[in-house]
């Protein structure tokens, strides 16, 4: 596995992460954001604060790095 096929997962995985609906998934399975939780210690809260962070923190930054990602796929191969 090459450096550049694991930064494509990196992405993929990323972008997995930042479309997830809240309203219509992840309410529905117990992973919605409420600024309550924020401050519990639990595996499940930090799981809810690290999908919040990435839906907000990274949506800009990682249409940038879509769009690199895809004129590099599109110039070599």
């Amino acid at each position: 596995m090459s450096l550049w096929t694991l930064i494509k997962i990196i992405v993929l995985l990323i972008n997995s992460v930042a479309v997830l609906n809240e309203e219509r998934f992840l309410r529905r399975i117990g992973f919605g954001y409420r600024p309550e939780v924020a401050g519990e210690e639990s595996i499940k809260s930090k799981i809810i604060n690290l999908l919040h962070a990435v839906r907000t923190l990274l949506r800009i930054p990682l249409i940038l790095v879509n769009i690199v990602v895809i004129l590099i796929s599109l110039l070599v191969g």
